[in-house]
């Protein structure tokens, strides 16, 4: 996966990723977080990549993406252990 730092601060952060839907996925669980004061999403044109954008206050932008990464794949795996259970 590519990812390509835009905007880099304490507490501002913009990263273009490739992936429509992993952007989404880190949208939702970075708003999740308390300390995030805003996590959206932006394209300016379909053929472009999404640039998604982080404000915190009390975490660096860096730690709470990090959080969201983890637990999004915390959450992904517990979904795929379920998912085995049901053969």
């Amino acid at each position: 996966m590519e990812l390509r730092v835009l905007k880099n601060s304490k507490e501002e952060l913009e990263v273009e990723l490739e992936n429509l839907t992993l952007v989404e996925l880190l949208r939702v669980y970075l708003n999740q977080d308390d300390s995030v004061v805003s996590a959206a999403w932006r394209r300016n044109h379909p053929t472009e990549k999404p640039i998604l954008r982080i404000l915190t206050k009390g975490k660096t932008t860096k730690k709470a993406l990090s959080d969201a990464i983890s637990l999004a794949v915390k959450d992904l795996d517990k979904a795929e252990q379920e998912f085995k259970k049901m053969k």
